[in-house]
């Protein structure tokens, strides 16, 4: 059960720090040396995938646990 909520927390942290990623490489968010680098508008999203399936484990563990 703890490891489905770690699961849960690192997807949501990594997707949050993806979409970050991806508006700094988008040049929407600034005042960074990432604002307006195309390589972190493409890593920003690998990234948010990535979390996409933690998150997903994480909430198929959680709901096996409950059956």
């Amino acid at each position: 059960m703890v490891k489905a909520w770690i699961f849960l927390v690192l997807g949501v942290l990594l997707a949050l720090t993806g979409l970050v990623w991806t508006l700094q490489g988008l040049g929407i968010v600034g005042g960074s040396v990432m604002s307006g680098v195309t390589t972190w508008a493409i890593i920003g999203p690998i990234v948010m995938v990535v979390a996409l399936v933690l998150v997903l484990v994480g909430v198929r563990q959680l709901r096996g646990r409950g059956r």
